[in-house]
């Protein structure tokens, strides 16, 4: 008879707990499996009187647990080892802190157990210990899997690299900013299944505001999204913001809900709103059913997105960042969220180094020089450093093919391109050679090298180089020829001084993608001047697929053009996700003095255009109407445009 009531009992509580909207609450039923159950009464949300907030407390279903001092009350989980409050653990023995805990240990000895908590504990071995080692196999494999998971665990929350004195919660809500959603950043972990993470949507975090000896969980509502970066509300507070916090949303201890139940942790009520009612779990019920949360394998979708294929120590090609014209081998010394900090390979103290994207277009395949006819320093190294080894040519990021049958690109032919060395700069530019692949060689006009060195290369697709006009069309300034002397520029005078000829604006990449950036976002952005740099970012301006960054606390002189789908640009929060260190905003100090070595760079170079009369977009529109040699297509359109249309329509200042 005993059994059948304990039967009775058991499947009454699984049907209850199957009526539960989201499933989340066996996590939380299991502070109380030995009591009975709870009557009808309890449904109701009645107020209680304040409870002692000196003692920790676990309420559920109007059962309160009190430990006065730190030892009764408390287990230790027989697999894992664990040590928590009594009656928040798994099952009516509460041997076990965890649903999975549970099932470890019925599938493995008991003596397996043992190994994987001195394991854990990081305890010198005993002879017990000893002994251990001789259990079967499968025994010791998964105390290893178990010590190895908490390593990972550890791992994942040391990455964390928070900026001393710099909060990205503080900056956007003390200014009211806005940050670019996580969406618009297709390289990025999570970039492409991100899904409909917004403002709303619940998760199960680690509640802060209570004192109990272990870490349990609360229920929290996204207030604000700000890339990766989430500002929670407990449930409960309501309108009370006092108890708001920021984290980041793909961090190790942000779950869905319904993780608590599955994992056998308890859900307690911060202890500043504990005495608001006597039944949270109805509480909880009325204000989640219908609310959206994290897909369940959310953790599993963030962790496949930050597996990177590059290899320390595998070779590459890369530009020489001495001689643009030119590239080297280098080796990967470490991959930091998909970032590659190489190392050229003839640096023996390791300190020559250069830092990109794993997608950016600098890099490539060992041999890609030799296959398009690029420049090429050969390494005095003669033979492979032992453990080194060629980068896969698929790792690479593939650029479209092109036809390079009928029209195409000549030398001599003159565009507009950004300045390498001057990224806030667009330049009358010259190719000046053309390479196989639809790669070609570019110089800015006025301030070449006379042997070249400082040519660089795109490729025909590239987002970088534009038609003859067009800045004037879109309302940029741009940047003559050092030491041109007709001025304000134009450029028809200019091709017919110069005997040369506009490259045609067919064979340009017109594709505007539908990217999602607005003006005035927040971002985290590599200074390509110095890009060992991640930086605090906004952007101010957008024309089509180009953007204008800005580094926050710095002059605009040190903007850059950035093409929007940049390997170089990340969404608020993705250095603390990888544990990359981010720049904060320039002091006020810093900004007078600008005594950085590599804004120094970028201020030396912009110099060289500081003698040109400066002339204003409209100016420059006046003077190229009055020829009659060329026209452009004109037309209103929203300076924020990111939708299909003709690359070279007007934009709005």
């Amino acid at each position: 008879m005993e059994n059948t009531k304990d039967l009775t009992e058991h499947t009454s509580r699984t049907e209850r707990k199957r009526r539960d909207s989201f499933g989340m609450f066996d996590g939380y039923d299991s502070c109380s499996e030995d009591t009975s159950s709870s009557s009808s009464s309890d449904e109701s949300e009645e107020e209680v009187a304040p409870l002692p907030t000196s003692l920790p407390i676990i309420k559920n279903n109007g059962q309160v647990y009190t430990y006065p001092d730190g030892k009764s009350g408390m287990a230790t989980c027989e697999m894992c080892g664990m040590v928590g409050v009594r009656d928040a653990f798994y099952s009516k023995t509460k041997r076990f802190c965890s649903v999975s805990c549970s099932r470890s240990y019925s599938s493995n000895s008991k003596k397996a157990s043992i190994l994987a908590r001195l394991q854990v504990a990081g305890k010198p071995p005993t002879k017990k210990a000893k002994v251990l080692q001789k259990q079967p196999l499968v025994a010791k494999l998964a105390a290893y899997a178990q010590y190895q998971a908490t390593l990972q665990n550890q791992a994942k929350t040391k990455a964390a690299v928070p900026v001393e004195g710099f909060s990205w919660g503080n900056y956007i809500n003390s200014n009211s900013f806005t940050a670019a959603p996580v969406t618009c950043f297709k390289h990025a972990p999570m970039g492409t299944c991100w899904g409909d993470i917004s403002e709303g949507v619940r998760v199960e975090v680690p509640n802060t505001d209570c004192s109990l000896p272990t870490k349990v969980f609360w229920i929290a509502g996204i207030v604000k999204l700000a890339g990766y970066n989430a500002l929670l509300r407990y449930e409960g507070f309501e309108n009370d913001s006092s108890l708001d916090f920021w984290c980041n949303i793909c961090g190790s201890d942000i779950h869905p809900v319904g993780w608590c139940a599955t994992s056998g942790k308890p859900l307690v009520p911060p202890r500043s709103i504990q005495h608001k009612y006597t039944n949270w779990k109805a509480f909880l019920v009325k204000r989640l059913t219908g609310a959206k949360t994290l897909p369940p394998d959310f953790s599993q979708k963030v962790s496949e997105s930050m597996q990177y294929p590059f290899k320390a120590s595998m070779r590459v090609e890369v530009v020489d960042k001495t001689h643009l014209c030119r590239t080297r081998v280098a080796v990967v010394e470490s991959v930091i969220g998909g970032r590659l900090r190489l190392v050229y390979e003839e640096s023996e103290d390791k300190t020559d180094d250069f830092w990109c994207h794993m997608y950016s277009p600098l890099i490539h395949h060992i041999g890609w020089s030799r296959s398009i006819g690029h420049r090429f320093k050969r390494s005095d190294i003669t033979k492979k450093q032992e453990g080194h080894f060629d980068a896969p040519p698929h790792l690479f990021m593939k650029v479209k093919e092109v036809d390079t049958a009928g029209e195409w690109f000549k030398e001599g032919m003159k565009l507009e391109a950004i300045d390498p060395l001057n990224l806030s700069a667009i330049c009358v530019a010259t190719i000046r050679k053309v390479l196989a692949d639809g790669y070609l060689m570019i110089g800015i006009d006025g301030s070449e090298a006379a042997d070249g060195s400082d040519w660089f290369c795109y490729h025909a697709t590239s987002p970088s180089i534009f038609p003859v006009g067009f800045c004037e069309i879109n309302m940029i300034e741009l940047t003559p020829p050092r030491g041109y002397a007709k001025l304000p520029f134009k450029w028809f005078d200019y091709l017919r001084e110069t005997d040369s000829i506009a490259a045609p604006v067919k064979l340009f990449n017109k594709e505007v993608p539908n990217h999602g950036f607005h003006v005035g976002m927040k971002l985290e952005a590599v200074d390509l001047m110095e890009p060992r740099l991640v930086c605090v970012a906004t952007v101010t301006r957008i024309i089509h697929r180009l953007l204008r960054i800005h580094f926050d606390g710095w002059e605009d002189e040190y903007d850059q053009w950035v093409d929007c789908e940049s390997p170089d640009l990340y969404p608020v929060g993705w250095c603390q996700l990888t544990g990359y260190q981010l720049q904060p905003p320039a002091p006020q100090a810093s900004r007078d003095s600008q005594s950085s070595s590599s804004k120094q760079k970028k201020k030396a170079k912009s110099q060289q255009y500081k003698g040109h009369k400066k002339m204003t977009s409209l100016q420059l529109k006046e003077e190229l109407l009055d020829g009659e040699e060329y026209s452009f297509l004109q037309g209103a359109s929203d300076q924020e445009s990111n939708g299909s249309a003709s690359y070279y329509i007007k934009q709005e200042p």
